[in-house]
């Protein structure tokens, strides 16, 4: 068996996981509430941009994290088209939990179905980026954690949505973002206790790409991407800002008249 080690750089790649994973959960539970505010394609877009922001968070939060895996006796590579999927996946699954909450007229069952399937999402995403994996041996899953870490994924998903269905206020928001940071960390690393390693030596070059030569720029231009989306969504001015404008602006126009 390899000796895994899942914090190579130290706390660095955990507390930076962990960063992306709140970030990403703040901006999309920011966008699903100006979403639920708005109308017609405004709420459309407001949608896209939460599963885009959620499931890029998460997706980063596990390559960051992935990037402190290693395992004794053997390299790593990742396969890049899986790669690549898996962030697909992320965005499209995590966008359709998403969107069933942003349309559904029964809060209960959208929420119900909206979190089943948004954390089916991250897990769909955390296992799928676990197959690209290319290293000399064979990893074994521990289905018992494998299927604790589903739930947990379920249930962060299911809370996130809840939050941004019940939460309006930024701090309250944040301090929900925080939660579900470390729910999906706590999903990510319960998946990776499940993993184990039979490591087969060889001298072959193993196919696929360095985490430093695919994962790291892409995770850094993802991560600058939440930061960019964070910054418009911040001096974005909200449904209720928009009417006070406009309720400012009509004595001024009566005047004028």
């Amino acid at each position: 068996m390899g000796h895994l080690d899942h914090a190579a750089f130290g706390w660095l790649t955990p507390v930076l996981s962990y960063a992306m994973a709140s970030i990403g959960a703040a901006l999309g539970l920011r966008c699903t509430v100006r979403a639920l505010g708005a109308t017609g394609r405004s709420r459309r877009n407001w949608l896209l941009t939460a599963a885009s922001a959620i499931g890029t968070g998460i997706w980063t939060m596990h390559f960051v994290a992935m990037l402190g895996f290693s395992v004794s006796g053997t390299e790593i590579r990742y396969n890049v088209p899986l790669t690549i999927l898996s962030l697909l996946v992320a965005m499209v699954v995590v966008g359709a939990g998403v969107f069933v909450v942003g349309y559904g007229r029964d809060q209960g069952r959208a929420l119900v179905l909206g979190g089943l399937t948004t954390g089916l999402g991250v897990a769909s995403m955390h296992y799928l980026g676990m197959a690209a994996l290319r290293l000399h041996g064979v990893a074994r899953y521990d289905p018992v954690l494998v299927g604790l870490s589903v739930v947990i994924a379920v249930v962060a998903a299911t809370a996130a949505l809840w939050a941004a269905l019940n939460i309006r206020s930024p701090v309250a928001v944040a301090v929900a973002s925080l939660v579900m940071g470390g729910a999906v960390s706590s999903m990510h690393y319960t998946g990776m206790m499940a993993v184990s390693v039979r490591v087969s030596p060889s001298g072959e070059a193993l196919p696929g790409a360095t985490a430093m030569q695919f994962i790291f720029p892409l995770a850094v231009g993802l991560g600058s991407y939440l930061f960019l989306t964070s910054a418009f969504v911040a001096l974005s001015p909200t449904a209720r800002e928009r009417e006070a404008s406009a309720s400012a602006q009509r004595p001024v126009e009566s005047v004028a008249r």
